[in-house]
């Protein structure tokens, strides 16, 4: 959870840093920072980072789309066995030196493309086209992301640890000696983040015990997707290097809160905020053009669950009766309100909203991109979604959000407007629906512990 909100405060760049003078390639970036490597990496639609390292002398294969990968094989992006590969085409904007994982080393972002085309299943595609709409309208969404995670040790198979075993209080949220203990590091990755001008404000203690969120400044949606995606490996890489895992499994305890991926939007015409408004009735201070992205992502909450919250875990976390702490901060309802947690849609003040549905699990170019299209079809159809709530307060009329993976794959394949919201002409959100459908089914082939002592001679 932010608990400080300057997430929205201020409108970062636009674009990656510039480099002046002629239209740089990768090469001349590569060779200006000492990279002798680069990771050209993207995404499958589970959000696993897929990629190959790649030396500075084969550079200009990479710019130039000489680099395959056998997409079947790199994971759920809509491919075959028999299909031609798909080709890393690098975003030149979206290069990272990150010399603090390893000297000379820098990541870009690539967008797969087939036959020369852009590959209608791959993750960046997909919020890119979302973009496009946006930006045929006049608009420009611009994202903040809180991205939670647990610091833990492997005790055996299927068997996890808090990493700091005197991080074991009930109550841990804000805990100044947790953090100290982790000093080394929360400051590697903060550094980390300020050396690549993401704008680190704040780095706690969260609430459940081993958990922490490191905040970054909000900017356009597809950077703001690039950077949680590079900010999980950085943690990830960093965390290993003290012999410990980090974890973004929604709920990887039973007994504490769950890691949640909150996004921060918020929709700009050229330099100015579109969410503002002065003559709110409603007491929130936002716009009819805010209300109608709200009534939108309101209307589609069930089928968007797929996306924001989109593995069996996520449902454990979302479903959790209790936690040590008392709250488990995942909403269940679709509602909106003022500065209330409770909410799946808090609205902070009026130059954005907050979606509090989303969890560590999602691939947040297609949680980003489903909101968005969502979002939109509340717009161009001037949606209403009622008054707000009070505080803690869930109305009779609030649809529940989905209890199970499985529910909300069905309430996915209900909602036509999702269903296309990727394009119509690939089954890119069927295909979607599918492999996560696959998924809860092959969890729920599987005999748990639990079904052992309940069952085991109950009969």
């Amino acid at each position: 959870m932010t608990h400080v909100d300057e997430v929205a405060a201020s409108p970062a760049s636009t674009t990656h840093a510039a480099v002046p003078g002629p239209k740089p390639t990768l090469r001349t970036l590569a060779e200006a920072d000492g990279v002798q490597f680069i990771l050209a990496l993207f995404v499958d639609m589970n959000g696993k980072p897929c990629a190959k390292l790649v030396p500075l002398s084969a550079v200009e294969e990479l710019e130039s789309g000489a680099l395959g990968f056998a997409g079947f094989a790199a994971g759920a992006i809509g491919q075959r066995p028999q299909d031609p590969d798909l080709i890393a085409m690098p975003d030149l904007g979206s290069y990272t030196p990150v010399p603090f994982i390893r000297e000379g080393l820098a990541i870009v972002h690539c967008d797969p493309h087939v036959n020369g085309q852009a590959w209608p299943y791959a993750p960046r595609v997909i919020l890119k086209r979302l973009l496009a709409q946006y930006a045929e309208r006049g608009l420009t969404p611009k994202v903040g992301a809180e991205v939670e995670y647990f610091l833990v040790q492997r005790d055996g198979p299927g068997e996890i640890s808090t990493a700091d075993k005197r991080d074991d209080g009930m109550r841990p949220c804000y805990d100044a000696r947790g953090v100290t203990r982790m000093y080394e590091h929360l400051t590697a990755v903060s550094n980390a983040m300020n050396a690549l001008g993401w704008g680190n404000y704040a780095n706690d203690h969260e609430d459940g015990a081993g958990q922490f969120e490191q905040n970054f400044d909000y900017a356009d949606a597809l950077i703001t997707a690039d950077r949680v995606v590079s900010l999980r490996y950085i943690v990830s890489m960093l965390a290993e290097e003290r012999n410990m895992t980090a974890t973004f499994m929604p709920k990887p305890f039973s007994d504490r809160a769950g890691n949640g991926l909150h996004l921060h939007l918020s929709l700009w015409e050229g330099e100015s905020p579109a969410f503002p408004s002065d003559d709110d009735t409603r007491s929130l201070g936002i716009s009819s053009l805010a209300y109608s992205f709200v009534a939108g992502v309101l209307d589609h909450a069930a089928g968007l669950s797929a996306f924001l919250a989109p593995s069996v875990n996520s449902y454990k976390r979302r479903g959790a009766r209790t936690t040590s702490s008392g709250a488990t901060w995942s909403p269940t309802k679709a509602t909106y309100g003022g500065n209330d947690r409770t909410h799946f849609i808090r609205v902070p003040d009026d130059k954005r909203i907050e979606l509090r549905g989303g969890d560590g699990s999602a691939n947040p170019y297609l949680a980003v991109a489903a909101t968005l299209a969502a979002g939109l079809h509340g717009i161009d159809n001037a949606a209403d979604p009622g008054d707000p709530c009070g505080p803690g307060e869930s109305r009779d009329g609030a649809v529940s959000l989905p209890a199970t993976l499985l529910h909300a794959v069905e309430a996915l394949r209900r909602d036509q407007v999702l269903l296309d919201a990727f394009g119509t002409d690939h089954p890119v959100v069927e295909y979607f629906a599918q492999i996560k459908e696959e998924e809860f089914l092959t969890w729920h082939n599987e005999v748990s512990d639990w079904e052992i002592r309940s069952y085991l001679t109950a009969y």
